[in-house]
């Protein structure tokens, strides 16, 4: 046992991107046979093996894209087999994420000097197993927070206990995950205006796209805001920002919008207008025909689902932080600033590197994927690019083209979703560990730029 241990501590500093990139394929090929299972289903028949994989791989990705309807397709066993899948891949994606970042400077900051503080012990080993350990409790403990107050707001809907419990702790799990899958045949489109229904949502939707450094940071630190972290304050800073800007603009887009807002009254649209706006942290639930919008309200949402949430949480997309260093960048430049600084703090030169090759490689995926379902579809620009960014920020909002894809494109979409999950946290890993010191350094000159 303290071989295997060992041998897992030692993958994850030495090769992130290879644990990464084999435990989520791995899990994802379990949940994929389970699907397939005859029992999975509602019917009489078999899932088809691309409609399996593509819920697998949105599952265990907390994606939230789907090809068939979870609810009435899928039997109750194969929705227990998807929020399981949930629940492992989030749980996954926020240890790898977590680990990767003690790969690259060999600890993780709070989150480190927290379980150093909680167990002693730690040898070699104890970084990764403590640091499990803190994640699966922190994730329980909100999530049942979640569920406790979703389970009464069914219960006066009229359901039984048993579908009131089942449908709080899958919409709690879903949630704070960022998953987006609906267990419910209309989704939440029904409680358009329901703040008991809506808020809590949100508010997992958010606090799960911060991130597990961010959460814990603030769990010690509540009290005291001058001692939260640089990562913390960017994080919260710039995704309090967009969900505020993104709320008034989606608002102002669909006020009058008669397929969407525009029959509801004026509290509900405020809920509906910041309900829209968090969604595309990573979330994917929606209370609206997202496939109605106008036109302008995508385009926004597809910014917003680019940036996606914070560092080692289950929301997809560049990063808050990426576009935070970014915008602090253009700031100093503007300034004449030598240094990028923010809340008293210098950002080194190198994560201006690394953020600026972490937007480039995702605008080029986003591309690439982009141009191949235009070749092999008939479908407008606007609707494809609505459906990639989706898929590579792992947010499951969709205009409705992803069950009528061939299955070609479904493979694609699949394709997108993995990488988006997986691409960012060892891209990242990599390039931050591949740190080369040269001895001669050619002689410095600047070519034009703009």
């Amino acid at each position: 046992m303290l071989v295997g241990r060992e041998w897992v501590d030692n993958l994850a500093r030495h090769h992130p991107a290879r644990l990464a990139l084999s435990v989520f394929a791995t899990v994802i090929a379990v949940f994929t046979g389970l699907l397939l299972l005859p029992q999975a289903t509602a019917g009489e028949q078999s899932a088809r093996f691309v409609d399996a994989l593509f819920t697998a791989t949105s599952a265990v990705c907390v994606t939230g894209l789907v090809t068939v309807d979870t609810a009435t397709y899928w039997s109750g066993f194969g929705q227990a087999v998807i929020l399981v899948a949930i629940k492992i891949g989030g749980l996954g994606i926020m240890t790898l994420a977590s680990l990767l970042g003690m790969a690259v400077s060999r600890r993780i900051g709070l989150t480190q000097r927290l379980l150093t503080a909680s167990e002693t012990k730690t040898a070699q080993l104890g970084e990764v197993g403590s640091l499990v350990r803190v994640v699966i409790i922190t994730s329980l403990t909100l999530e049942a927070a979640i569920a406790l107050v979703l389970i009464p707001r069914f219960l006066t809907l009229g359901e039984s206990l048993g579908d009131a419990v089942w449908h709080g702790v899958f919409y709690a799990v879903s949630a704070f995950n960022n998953a987006g899958f609906v267990s419910t045949p209309e989704g939440l489109m029904p409680y358009v205006g329901d703040w008991w229904m809506g808020l809590p949502i949100i508010l997992g939707v958010f606090i799960g796209s911060l991130g597990f450094p961010v959460i814990l940071n603030l769990a010690r630190r509540r009290t005291d805001a001058r001692r939260w972290s640089l990562h913390t304050k960017l994080t919260l800073t710039v995704s309090s920002l967009l969900v505020v800007v993104g709320a008034v603009a989606i608002g102002s887009f669909e006020w009058r919008n008669p397929e969407t807002f525009g029959p509801l009254d004026g509290p509900t649209k405020v809920l509906a207008s910041i309900f829209a706006s968090v969604m595309p942290r990573s979330g994917g639930f929606s209370t609206v025909d997202t496939g109605a919008m106008n036109e302008a309200t995508w385009l926004l949402t597809d910014a917003l689902m680019f940036v996606g949430g914070g560092s080692a949480s289950t929301a997809g997309g560049i990063r808050v932080t990426t576009l935070a260093v970014l915008m602090l960048a253009i700031l100093a430049e503007a300034r004449g600033d030598h240094d990028l600084e923010a809340f008293g703090r210098r950002i080194p030169r190198e994560t201006l590197r690394l953020s600026i090759a972490v937007a480039f490689i995702g605008a080029t995926t986003v591309l690439v994927a982009s141009l191949i379902l235009l070749e092999i579809t008939n479908l407008r620009l606007d609707v494809v690019l609505f459906e990639v960014i989706s898929a590579f920020a792992t947010v499951g909002l969709t205009t409705g083209i992803t069950p009528t894809l061939p299955d070609s494109g479904k493979y694609v979409i699949t394709a997108l979703m993995f990488i988006g999950r997986t691409g960012t946290m060892t891209v990242a890993a990599a390039l931050a560990l591949r740190d080369r010191r040269r001895v001669i350094r050619f002689p410095e000159e600047r070519p034009i730029i703009g």
